[in-house]
């Protein structure tokens, strides 16, 4: 399976993949997912948000086990970080047909689309429509950067954008979903442990900056008669990691956009997006506020104007206790597995206020993530497909 999905949207210049939602990429990825299901003999279906299931048994029955992930990438993404979830998810219901378990429940894989929003500026789209995170109308107007909509994008690739909306019927049939997911960081790494459960999602988001100034010649004006917005990006971009150190929290401008982006132009507009993070809802809401004062203040002093524009925003996390801790001991050979915090946004965190929702981290030896660079062990993958296994045989077997 590794194998048949690796090639599929890599980019020959940077070894990373670029795997969008919508694109031949992604419906290359969303074929894929549709042959493996049938290579078992699992009912197929695409619901109407564009999420892929593959089902052992009859959702109608109710109750059911669901795990998987998303096939989609962030720009230069790596090949685990989504993939390697859905792959394992795959595995474990070989594994567990192997072991000869007899499921009492139904089981079912799924793919969630655009779960990174590499193409249109918002992760989950596909979780958070499901669940009723995100309304028709916001999501169909959505933009990627040439101005295509997610509802152009989507009918082009043979989607209904009419259908999208909330499925609480679908989400009734789910009694518990498990996200098996490469560790973006190297916690388990230092544990010396191939496999953990996620014990919660730390708060974040995305805001906007807008720093609005005065186009000029960047040769005939005077460094005292500028209003550089660029000036003030950079700034602000210092001031962001500074508070963000000093607060235990984490802030970064990864994306920027500047008009009119001549080389010997002074901007008249850049724009930079912030994405923020932390412990607690208090301490990054502190934080983005103070990151907010730390441009106004600069742009002040540069005659600069500051807009700040909030994007999306998810609150913490904190995945359903009791199902934690049972596949912590579920997993616990002498000693439980560890269960550690993540600051990466994921579906499961999405669903969790509908459904019971836990995570499994395999280690990830590096602890990069979102680039090519990221990596994890063969054997460490095919702990975690044990792993999964025993949590889906606990959960849903006889």
């Amino acid at each position: 399976m590794w194998r048949e999905l690796a090639p599929i949207g890599r980019h020959a210049g940077s070894g990373g993949y670029r795997r969008y939602a919508w694109t031949p990429a992604d419906a290359d990825c969303r074929e894929w997912f549709r042959a493996q299901a049938e290579d078992r003999g699992l009912a197929y279906e695409t619901d109407r948000n564009g999420n892929q299931w593959a089902w052992l048994g009859d959702p109608a029955a109710g109750d059911a086990v669901v795990t998987g992930s998303h096939l989609d990438s962030v720009p230069d993404g790596g090949a685990f970080d989504g993939p390697l979830g859905v792959v394992s998810s795959f595995a474990a219901l070989d594994e567990l047909r192997d072991r000869g378990a007899r499921p009492a429940r139904p089981l079912g894989v799924v793919n969630f689309v655009d779960e990174e929003g590499a193409r249109f500026g918002l992760a989950c789209v596909g979780s958070r429509l499901t669940a009723g995170g995100l309304t028709p109308r916001d999501a169909r107007e959505l933009l990627d950067a040439d101005g295509v909509s997610l509802a152009r994008a989507m009918e082009k690739a043979g989607q209904d954008p009419d259908a999208i909306g909330p499925d609480p019927e679908r989400l009734a049939r789910v009694g518990a979903f498990v996200e098996l997911h490469v560790e973006q960081g190297r916690a388990l790494d230092l544990l010396g442990r191939p496999v953990g459960v996620a014990s919660a999602i730390w708060p974040h988001g995305r805001w906007r900056f807008d720093f609005r100034g005065e186009a000029n010649h960047a040769g005939t004006t005077r460094l005292q008669d500028r209003h550089d917005p660029m000036l003030t990006y950079a700034i602000t971009v210092l001031a962001a990691r500074k508070k963000a150190r000093l607060a235990g929290a984490l802030a970064t401008f990864g994306k920027v956009a500047v008009e009119p982006n001549g080389v010997n132009a002074i901007a008249s507009l850049v724009r930079g997006w912030l994405d923020s993070r932390a412990a607690d809802e208090d301490t990054l809401a502190g934080l983005v506020a103070s990151i907010e004062l730390a441009a106004r203040e600069r742009g002040a002093r540069d005659g600069v104007d500051v807009r700040v524009v909030r994007e999306s925003f998810t609150p913490v996390v904190e995945f359903a206790h009791d199902l934690r801790d049972r596949i912590a001991a579920l997993l616990g050979a002498g000693a439980p597995a560890p269960v550690l915090p993540t600051g990466a946004g994921h579906d499961a965190g999405i669903l969790s206020a509908a459904v019971p929702t836990a995570m499994l981290f395999v280690r990830n030896p590096t602890g990069v993530s979102h680039s090519p660079a990221e990596s994890a062990a063969e054997d460490d993958c095919l702990a975690g497909v044990s792993a999964l296994a025993d949590v889906l045989e606990g959960l849903a077997c006889r």
